[in-house]
């Protein structure tokens, strides 16, 4: 059954539902009639309940998903089709140490939050002090964040004591400012994920990321379809969640010569190989 401090699904017959946090003596009013706190923790989950003026509304245990869709927004919206893909190739998982900046509303952190466990831990970085404090307010609200440090506060000088992590995502404006303290916050081989809304934006990351001492860098977007769930007239939506954000890849890894050497390098992967040369020489000039 539901109980004070958790977060339940209240969903609707017309199709719709909310989201709320349960707070004691406080009952939900919703445009269906009030439903009283009290019925609601006798309830159980997959039940149905009626508001003061009769409307059924089910009860429903709420996903990671369903939490991370209803936070409360002051930012650019990041979906769970990012959220959920940037969280395998991290490797996101119980026990894990992860480095977050630019926490924003908070969306990815709750997901961090909840994958890493009881075991693991989560460092968000936010600068701006109003979404500081949203981030906590949402991961409160939730039940998470029990497992999270939260900083605010700028990198523009590193991630303080924060060291040998196994991953690290950014979603700032100018990642490619911050890649110098990368090597001390996380551990050899670490795997890392920038969020991005720009092309352009993405061409200085990837100037910055081979300068090293990066490796297997992959520059991604995740797009996503529904189909609408009528058996006999089968096909997609009329929209699409299509492009929200460039994810870029990486691996934090130091390069060595012999290991180089070694490559077999295509003749369009030798021009890129040169040309990456010559822009490094150019810079170091």
């Amino acid at each position: 059954m539901p109980t004070i401090g958790e977060v339940v699904i209240l969903s609707m017959p017309r199709g719709k539902s909310l989201l709320r946090y349960i707070e004691e003596n406080k009952d939900i009013h919703t445009q269906d009639g009030v439903i009283k706190v009290e019925d609601l923790c006798n309830a159980s989950y997959g039940s149905e309940l009626e508001t003061t003026t009769g409307v059924p509304y089910r009860v429903q245990r709420p996903t990671i998903y369903d939490i991370v869709k209803g936070v409360k927004r002051q930012t650019q919206v990041m979906y769970p089709k990012d959220i959920s893909y940037i969280c395998m190739r991290l490797g996101i998982g119980p026990g894990k140490v992860i480095v977050e900046a630019g926490s924003g509303s908070g969306g990815l952190t709750m997901a961090l939050s909840w994958f890493v466990g009881s075991e693991g831990h989560v460092h968000t970085f936010e600068a701006r002090e109003e979404f500081f404090k949203l981030v906590k307010s949402n991961l409160d609200k939730a039940g998470l964040g029990h497992n999270v440090s939260l900083y605010n506060k700028n990198i523009e000088v590193g991630f303080g004591e924060v060291k040998n992590a196994d991953a690290l995502f950014l979603d700032v404006r100018t990642p490619w400012e911050y890649l110098q303290f990368i090597p001390e916050a996380v551990a050899p081989g670490a795997m890392l994920a920038f969020l991005l809304p720009t092309a352009n934006q993405v061409s200085s990351l990837l100037l910055g990321l081979e300068k090293g001492p990066f490796e297997d860098i992959d520059v991604c977007e995740v797009l996503i379809r529904h189909w609408k769930p009528i058996a006999d007239r089968l096909r997609p939506d009329d929209r699409m969640i299509a492009h929200t954000g460039f994810i870029v890849f990486a691996r934090y890894q130091k390069k060595s010569d012999k290991w180089d050497s070694y490559k077999s390098l295509g003749t369009r992967e030798r021009k890129q190989e040169e040309a990456r040369k010559a822009r490094s020489q150019n810079i170091d000039k």
